[in-house]
């Protein structure tokens, strides 16, 4: 309750600041260098305070300031150029002190307004500082047309964000120009990049197909992240802030500026920790910052940057968390109470000694180093370099079960397809975690179950490169740009015992019972199955995942009519190859698989043409030929197997999209509409349950196509000069076009007979391997309609209000299905609509002769809890009662922060 008056009291504030201060103006502007192009990221500033904004990857800025006073504007490299405020600023040109060299890598993968022919949005340094609180860092983007971001089972850093309906594997991730999508699945874990919203100069979101040219494009869109480099400014900042259940942030950045001597050092380091939302989700995480950069003379400059953020958080399980509707009514009710039900979580509880335990736990440590080369080679062209290196270490919790005496890893589950698991359950509904304490004691053959370390840890190295052109054509011009980005990586993946839970020691039998004699020798030996293990001892898996992919790329920008159409056209061209070392389920002589290369391309093309000073249209339209992921891709299970998916091809996408923009000083709108055929999906697996034994099965599907189209539109209105008002829309249509054909394998990975009992087949793809077609054609994936408001008068005050409706459940095999050889998926759930109101604000003031900022955030004021994922049956009819792993929004929650800089 203090912390909630805290709030309010700040909130308090900040409206009477506004409201007394009717002299401010609200001024914008477009910032360019000497030939015209706009410059990103130069610092605008209101001398004597710590009133600031950057601008953005179109030159742009907006300041609020007293009517009257003069901006400094500032970039490295440029004469600092002085101004009087005034609402509409136009452009200002800035002159060339000592040329500042300009990094293809980053600005590459940048699109500009009225220029890039792609739909796009930017979100600043100031909004992102602004909103983000204790969201996560993908949730400032929930405004952003075509993006649906959710918390998933809602633990720290386990945000999941889809792009046009596509899921996050297909949706790149780049930070400063370089990928760091996962490289064997193609998803982002959140958690491993925590602090990027401390370090983010901009994030900008390209929809579709985007601006970016790599050699390996993403399906359903791009976010850019850039983080500061050069500070343009020395000095520095401290911030604490506290929030909602225990939330705690810390930190402080220090940055020399450019030095005389051509060196500027910028560093950054923070600390957040808090109980999580969710019972027993209770997290911590550092963040770290470091660039070093050197402008040797006015032709080259060097740039060093190395970020991480070591964490460690508990989660609610995302597949075997989630109750059905009736469960948290009945169950998540009686044991939390109505005001935080959906708080519930199923594997949260202690054991014998009173400690608290979770059987869903993560902790990892993903930095990443890149060291850039900009080499200005004459004044029309340049090469810009950067050599990166990943080196992540980390895992999680992953519970194991004998297979003894009906003892398996389901056990560890605390729910399964929304049932609460009651096996181990004490009466205030948290989880037995010293039953199992006692039932592995008074065992006569060591542990039942055990809980392992799921690791996986990887190497990565890479080298992006880009040389470009500038050609003066007449009055037309012509921007030329080609380069290589080569990759290579490996990731580690095993499970180690951990604690044996009051056991004296652990037989993995479940596992080792069905490991082949001719792959493995050791399994020759029939007492090998009942070995007796201990900590550090490996179960269940222990492989190496090879990547290694060399590609190409190109681009042409051509302008014309004094700057009015824009041609864009790209392409590229790349190999990836896959191979594997399993050192569980095979022996040193065949431990090492097949490789597989796939060999793919991408051409894409577009046009921007202004009309007029306000009004402009563009169109693209592309083609990509992509390698299938390595899991579930190339590999039929590549947890377990080396087994190669002979079906295995590349997916193909074809896609257009058209759209209109107007701008201008206090009206801007974008309307653009897209269509996009995806073709041969492969990675898609489902689960299901077996009828008459213990344990779950998958789907592995090949052959699958979708279709997604939709219509975006947003828009920016000014009518006063205290007030913004922003808002969006978006539409989307996004099915399966085909049905699929897959095989079924257990949890283990191992090819099976049949859904009743689970009897392994002869092999892989062999001739009672179990093969179905899933008729899925028509299904819906899901929709989004969203509307954001933002009001602010002198000191600035937002409202974000975000609705969601035309949301349908994902399916999965229900058990009656089994045995059949198609399966036909029947209608969905249609997802209640959601909304939510969040509400922010800022207060700039001085404590003596520092500068201060406090923020205040609360998110969902009215706290409203609405379904954000769920889950139905094959054979549902598309109701309620048939839901399940159902998650549900955050309620109110809040954070105050201050800010000093110095």
């Amino acid at each position: 309750m203090k912390r909630l008056l805290l709030l309010a009291s700040a909130i308090w504030l900040m409206c009477a600041a506004a409201i007394a201060a009717p002299d401010d103006i609200k001024c914008s502007g477009v910032v360019v260098d000497e030939q015209g192009e706009p410059i990103i990221g130069a610092t605008v500033t209101l001398p004597g305070t710590s009133t600031a904004t950057a601008t953005d990857v179109d030159g742009r800025f907006t300041l609020i300031v007293p009517q009257g006073k003069k901006l400094n504007i500032t970039y490295i490299g440029y004469k600092p150029v002085e101004v009087v405020a005034k609402p509409d600023m136009g452009t200002i040109p800035m002159e060339v002190e000592a040329q500042m060299l300009k990094d293809v890598v980053i600005t590459q993968s940048a699109a500009r307004t009225r220029l890039t022919p792609v739909a796009v949005s930017t979100l600043g340094a100031q909004t992102i500082d602004v909103k983000l609180g204790n969201q996560e860092l993908p949730e400032v983007l929930k405004t952003t047309p075509g993006v649906w971001t959710t918390r998933d089972g809602g633990g720290f850093g386990d945000a999941k964000t889809n792009m046009r309906g596509f899921k996050s594997p297909n949706v790149a991730v780049m930070v400063n120009g370089i990928p760091i999508n996962d490289m064997e699945w193609g998803g982002v874990y959140w958690s491993n990049w925590a602090g990027l919203g401390d370090v983010a100069a901009n994030i900008q979101t390209q929809r579709g197909l985007g601006a970016t040219i790599v050699s390996t494009p993403s399906v359903g869109g791009t976010i850019n992240i850039t983080t500061r480099t050069i500070d343009v400014e020395k000095g520095g900042s401290v911030w604490y802030g506290m929030g909602n259940d225990g939330m705690n942030n810390f930190g402080v950045k220090v940055s020399t500026g450019l030095m005389k001597n051509g060196w500027a050092i910028t560093v950054l380091a923070s600390r957040k920790w808090g109980d999580g939302y969710i019972q027993g989700t209770p997290f911590n995480s550092y963040n770290y910052f470091v660039n070093v950069s050197k402008r040797i003379n006015e032709n080259h400059q060097l740039a060093l940057t190395a970020f991480g953020a070591p964490q460690t958080h508990y989660k609610r399980d995302s597949n075997y968390g989630g109750l059905t509707i009736d469960g948290y009514q009945t169950y998540a009710k009686r044991y939390m109470g109505s005001e935080s039900m959906y708080r519930y979580n199923p594997t949260f509880g202690y054991d014998n000694n009173g400690q608290m335990r979770n059987s869903s736990y993560n902790y990892y440590h993903k930095p990443q180093i890149s060291l850039n080369h900009i080499w200005k080679i004459d004044e029309t062209s340049s090469l810009s370099s950067a050599v990166y290196v990943s080196l992540a270490n980390g895992g999680g919790y992953s519970g194991q079960g004998s297979g003894l005496d009906g003892y398996t890893y389901s056990d560890w589950r605390g729910a399964q397809y929304g049932e609460l698991n009651m096996k181990f359950r004490r009466p205030d509904g948290t989880f037995d975690y010293g039953a199992i304490q006692d039932l592995n004691a008074a065992s006569t053959n060591g542990s039942k179950l055990v809980m392992s370390e799921s690791i996986n840890s990887h190497k990565w190295f890479g080298l992006v490169s880009s040389y470009k052109k500038e050609l003066e054509l007449g009055r037309n011009k012509l921007n030329l740009t080609g380069g290589i980005d080569l990759r290579y990586y490996v990731g580690d993946h095993k499970n180690k015992i951990n604690d044996l839970y009051g056991g004296e020691y652990f037989i993995d039998y479940s596992t080792r019972k069905d490991v082949d004699p001719l792959l493995n020798s050791a399994a020759a030996n029939p007492n090998w199955k009942y070995e007796k293990l201990g900590i550090g001892d490996i179960v269940y898996r222990n492989y190496l995942g090879y990547t290694v992919q060399e590609g190409i790329y190109g681009q042409g920008e051509y302008t014309i009519l004094d700057g009015k159409f824009n041609f864009v056209l790209s392409g590229a061209l790349n190999n990836t190859s896959y191979w594997r070392r399993d050192k569980f389920y095979y022996d040193k002589a065949n431990e090492k698989s097949e490789t597989v290369n796939f060999i793919g391309g991408t051409i894409k093309g577009g046009a921007n043409y202004n009309i007029d000073d306000f009004n402009n249209v563009f169109f693209n339209l592309g083609y990509i030929s992509r390698a299938p992921f390595f899991s579930g891709g190339a590999f039929l299970n590549s947890t377990n197997s080396n087994a190669i998916n002979k079906d295995a091809v590349n997916e193909k996408v074809m896609s257009y999209e058209i759209g209109y923009g107007y701008n201008s000083r206090t009206f801007a709108i974008s309307v653009n509409a897209y269509w996009t055929k995806w073709m041969d999906r492969s990675g898609l697996s489902r689960r299901g349950e077996f009828s008459r034994a213990d344990g779950t099965f998958y789907m592995n599907m090949t052959g699958v196509d979708a279709r997604h189209m939709g219509i975006e539109m947003n828009f920016n209105w000014i009518p006063v000069r205290w007030l913004n008002v922003e808002g969006m829309i978006s539409w989307g249509d996004w099915i399966w076009d085909s049905n699929a054909n897959g095989y079924f394998y257990n949890q283990l990975g191992q090819p099976i007979q049949n859904l009743t009992d689970g009897a392994l087949a002869d092999g892989i793809g062999a001739e009672n391997h179990l093969k179905s077609t899933l008729n899925q054609k028509g299904v819906k994936v899901g929709g989004s309609l969203s509307l954001t408001f933002l009001p602010f008068k002198g000191f600035r005050i937002g409202g974000d209000w975000v609705m969601n409706a035309r949301n349908y459940s994902d399916f999965y095999i229900s058990p009656s299905s089994l045995g059949t050889k198609a399966i036909n998926v029947n209608d969905l759930w249609q997802i209640p609509w959601g909304q939510q109101l969040d509400l922010n604000a800022s207060y700039r003031f001085k404590i003596g002769n520092v500068n201060a900022t406090l923020y205040g955030n609360v998110y969902n004021l009215f706290n409203y809890n609405y379904i954000m994922d769920a889950q139905t049956p094959t054979t549902s009819n598309g109701t309620w009662q048939e839901a399940y792993s159902v998650f549900y929004s955050f309620g109110r929650t809040y954070t105050v922060r201050m800010r000093i800089n110095f």
